[in-house]
């Protein structure tokens, strides 16, 4: 079931109606102020930053406001300086009753919490700085900070390119090429703020300067920064740490600007500790779970074949795929790559399902994919999934050819009575694991080469027939009806020149042929779909 999204309110600051929400009912306020544009609504469109609130709302009040001049917060005509921005802290802290709490600021929202501290000591509990700084132009005393070419860039980019993916490579490298994040942040900056407010809002950033109220602040402090930020360098979160007396630097590993974007456990885990004076406990939770494994085949030379800008539409639409089959199979998306997904679900049928559908939906996008499934105990940890039944569930769609659904005996097992059929494809080693697994294939509607319904004798006698044949030799068998080349077959099927030469050899063995005419006859005879006679 989805989770609710916290009502919208507004709170009056100098004249101004400022939007905010609350979620949570912790025994400490914590007010969350996001940097540069903001925009209330649209944090809930993307899970991962949903599920970063809900974790800070998990020991919190949590308060979310948008700056005024941004998001739904009323847009005026003068920009508003930094203290007119760090009032609308105030005000919407007496709005909803706050007379102390925590501040949490993200990029120039840290410059904000600075000010906002040593100006209301007695209203601030603690401060949160995450990917902060206290100036953001370069100087011969503040290495650290962006460069005049630096600005007159970014300014650029968001003149000619507000509406678009504006900032997203230094911001978020982890996700800057997918699709579906690359949609939501395009959206997100169009309904945060208009192109001049944006350039309006850019150029006030970059006058930022508040290190001299660094030394005012006498409340707990905490300052987080990745080592690799490419949007705000690490020198910015070090000089702060340095500076603010008593203050804790922790610096961790990753190249986001973000927080919600990469780790975002390691964040809130020091959030939480820093503020509860408790790490949270490992949710290192151990279940039994379908594992599925899908990619595109031949990923690398498909993208050299069909060029930049098609082999992107192709990932984007395998990626929409991707979470629309899983979420529509009940499943839950571990991890997207370029090309490939890692899914898990609580019902091997359904997990089988969700892979033949999304295989047919690659298909319609003129490549092929595989995909390989166990059974098995999984660690889910902080969202992310791990444990042998992974290794496995990727050993055995390696051993997948193009357009194949392979699964383990495990999931074979779990799935009596479904319906579902499987053809045995004998033992196989595992690569890292001492055993073998018996592994089965399972036609999947967009490649199941069933006959045509007919009277019984001749289904009886056709089924006889074509047992002799697996699932892949009966494609390769329409293929030559169809008068392709073995060249030909392995570049329509996937496959290596090799491998097609052996079906075919196989399907000549199995059958008692000798010629490929005889094989063509003999998928037209028993009514293979696609087969027809010359």
């Amino acid at each position: 079931m989805t989770e609710s999204r916290p009502e919208t309110r507004y709170a009056s600051s100098g004249g101004v109606r400022i939007a905010y929400q609350v979620l949570g009912d912790g025994p400490r306020d914590l007010v969350f102020v996001m940097g540069w544009v903001s925009n209330l609504d649209h944090f809930w469109e993307e899970p991962s930053f949903a599920r970063f609130l809900r974790r800070l709302a998990s020991f919190s009040r949590l308060i979310l406001f948008d700056k005024r001049g941004t998001g739904l917060s009323d847009r005026v005509v003068e920009h508003p300086t930094i203290e007119e921005r760090m009032d609308d802290v105030r005000a919407v802290m007496d709005a909803v009753g706050s007379s102390r709490a925590a501040l949490l600021g993200i990029s120039e929202g840290a410059a904000m919490c600075i000010l906002f501290a040593a100006t209301y000591p007695e209203r601030t509990s603690a401060v949160v700085i995450v990917e902060g700084y206290a100036r953001r132009a370069w100087a011969p005393d503040y290495p650290w900070g962006v460069t005049a070419d630096e600005q007159r860039r970014l300014l650029e980019e968001i003149e000619h390119g507000w509406g678009g993916v504006v900032g997203l490579e230094a911001r978020a490298p982890a996700l800057s090429a997918d699709g579906e994040f690359r949609r939501w942040w395009a959206a997100y900056l169009r309904a945060a703020a208009s192109p001049s407010a944006a350039l309006a809002i850019t150029r006030m950033n970059y006058e930022i300067d508040v290190r001299s109220a660094l030394s005012s602040i006498r409340v707990p402090t905490i300052v987080l920064h990745r080592t690799e930020d490419r949007a705000i360098r690490v020198g910015c979160g070090r000089h702060l740490g340095e500076t603010i007396l008593g203050a804790r630097y922790v610096e961790l590993p990753g190249a986001d600007h973000l927080p919600f974007v990469g780790d975002q456990n390691q964040i809130l885990d020091e959030v939480e500790l820093f503020l509860t004076g408790a790490r949270p406990a490992p949710a290192h939770d151990r279940v039994l779970a379908t594992v599925l494994n899908v990619e595109i085949v031949n990923a690398a030379e498909s993208a050299a074949r069909l060029g930049d800008q098609r082999w992107r539409e192709i990932v984007d639409g395998f990626a929409a795929a991707a979470r629309a089959e899983v979420a529509r199979f009940r499943g839950r998306v571990a991890s997207l790559g370029e090309g490939s997904c890692l899914a898990t679900f609580d019902g091997p049928a359904r997990g089988i399902r969700c892979a033949s559908a999304l295989l047919a939906s690659v298909e319609r996008l003129g490549v092929a994919a595989r995909a390989g499934l166990h059974s098995g105990e999984c660690e889910i940890a902080g969202g992310n999934v791990g444990g042998i039944a992974v290794h496995i569930a990727s050993r055995v769609m390696d051993e997948a050819d193009a357009n194949d659904i392979l699964v383990s005996s495990t999931v074979r097992d779990l799935v009596a009575g479904s319906g579902i059929a499987f053809e045995d494809r004998g033992p196989h080693p595992v690569r890292g694991i001492a055993r073998e697994w018996r592994l089965l294939a399972v036609p999947h509607p967009a490649h199941h080469l069933a006959a045509p319904a007919r009277d019984t004798a001749s289904t009886a006698a056709t089924d006889s027939e074509s047992a002799r044949l697996t699932r892949r030799e009966r494609e390769v068998a329409v293929l030559v009806a169809l008068g392709l080349t073995n060249r030909q077959i392995a570049e329509r099927l996937v496959l290596s020149g090799g491998t097609a030469e052996r079906h075919v050899a196989n399907i000549l063995s199995k059958l008692g042929y000798h010629s490929r005419a005889q094989i063509a006859a003999w998928a037209v005879e028993h009514g293979l779909p696609g087969a027809r006679a010359d």
